[in-house]
């Protein structure tokens, strides 16, 4: 038997019966489901760099489910429902892709070859500045979200800031700025003011965002990279202690963890 979307709503709804539900289930509010939200949007972006077109496949269920599930509590507070949005982001879609569907309906075709990608690009922007004078949005940067990772946040507003002329043209200006930021980090580290290291590492790490964008990359992708180089290097450090009885102690530094780190680069780990 094949399940259909029709069928979750249905499962969605019998979880969320006051007499015969889950009682987890009916604890849940918008807010205090948003933690699982995130963890399995997590999930499957680690399945996606994994490769695993089956666990792919189950996490976009589970992503999917999160869906269901706040159409769900917007229903019964009699906000919305999972129709309003599956409509709202046909629409959206429609009125994005002028270029696809000339007359804004499904049914229509463009009978001229595509613009250039850099039409493409002027055009979306156009219409989402409609559309944010529309929500009465008076800066470009009112719907970029708080709750975003730090430095994917961080790159969509130095994208919207350089959207607006606020950029630097030059990439040697670009890593200028970045040297300045470190020395005044180092400058309040000399004077050891706590509140000034912390603004000081702030604007650092904003400003390496800013250089990783202007080199065409994306600083929340390359620093999960960054991270799991870490990862297998420093988990071959640790299977080397255990193979030579080193035991690194915290506090203390141990030239031998050197040589092995040096080992698992050398190792192209």
């Amino acid at each position: 038997m094949s399940y259909t979307i029709a069928d979750l709503q249905y499962l969605m709804a019998r979880l969320r019966d006051p007499l015969t539900g889950c009682p987890w289930d009916l604890k849940q509010t918008p807010i205090t489901v948003v933690p699982h939200t995130l963890e399995e949007v997590y999930e499957l972006v680690d399945a996606i760099e994994q490769g695993d077109s089956t666990q792919v496949q189950q996490e976009l269920g589970d992503v999917l489910f999160q869906v269901i599930f706040y159409s769900q509590l917007a229903s019964e507070q009699g906000s919305f429902d999972f129709s309003n949005v599956v409509n709202d982001i046909v629409e959206k879609l429609l009125r994005r892709h002028p270029h696809v569907f000339p007359d804004g309906s499904l049914t229509s075709r463009r009978t001229s070859m595509a613009p250039d990608d850099a039409a493409i690009k002027a055009r979306w922007e156009e219409i989402k500045q409609d559309e944010r004078r529309q929500k009465s949005q008076h800066s470009v940067l009112d719907d970029v979200p708080q709750a975003l990772p730090a430095l994917t946040r961080a790159m969509k507003l130095q994208k919207r800031a350089s959207q607006s002329g606020f950029d630097w043209r030059e990439l040697s200006h670009v890593i200028t700025a970045l040297r300045d930021e470190l020395e005044e980090l180092e400058e309040a580290i000399a004077l050891g003011e706590a509140a000034a290291i912390a603004d000081e590492m702030g604007d650092v790490l904003f400003s390496a965002v800013n250089l990783s964008r202007h080199l065409g990359l994306d600083a929340e992708t390359e620093t999960r990279n960054a991270s799991k180089k870490i990862e297998r290097r420093f988990r071959f450090v640790e299977q080397r202690c255990k193979e030579t009885g080193v035991s690194g102690e915290s506090g203390t530094v141990d030239p031998q963890l050197d040589l092995f780190w040096n080992e698992a680069k050398a190792a192209g780990l």
